[in-house]
C-alpha cells in the first residue's frame, strides 16, 4: 500500500476532476488509450479550446499524462487517473 496521502493532495486530484467534461474525458481516454485531442473533440463534440482547457487540468491534477508525437498529443490515464476512472465507474453504477 502506497502512502497515505494528505486533504491538500486529495483535494487537488478531485478538483481536477471536478467537471462534467473532464469525467468523460477520463472515461474516454480510460477506453481508448493513446488518443488525441482531436479524437477527443470529434468523439465528445464539444469545442476544441474547451477540451484542450480540460485535458491540460486533468495533467496539472496528475490524472492523465501526455505523450507529443509530432503536431498530435496522446492522452492516457495515470495510475491515479486509473484509480479515479474505477471509482467513477463503480459510481456510475451506484
Amino acid at each position: 500500500m502506497g502512502k497515505i496521502k494528505t486533504g491538500k493532495q486529495m483535494e487537488r486530484h478531485l478538483k481536477g476532476m471536478a467537471n462534467h467534461y473532464r469525467i468523460e474525458i477520463l472515461l474516454l481516454v480510460a477506453e481508448r488509450e493513446g488518443i488525441s485531442l482531436e479524437d477527443i473533440v470529434e468523439t465528445l463534440g464539444a469545442n476544441e479550446k474547451t477540451l484542450g482547457e480540460h485535458t491540460r487540468r486533468l495533467h496539472q491534477a496528475g490524472l492523465i499524462s501526455k505523450k507529443y508525437r509530432g503536431k498530435f498529443v496522446e492522452h492516457a490515464l495515470s495510475p491515479y487517473g486509473k484509480t479515479f476512472v474505477q471509482f467513477l465507474k463503480s459510481f456510475q453504477r451506484a
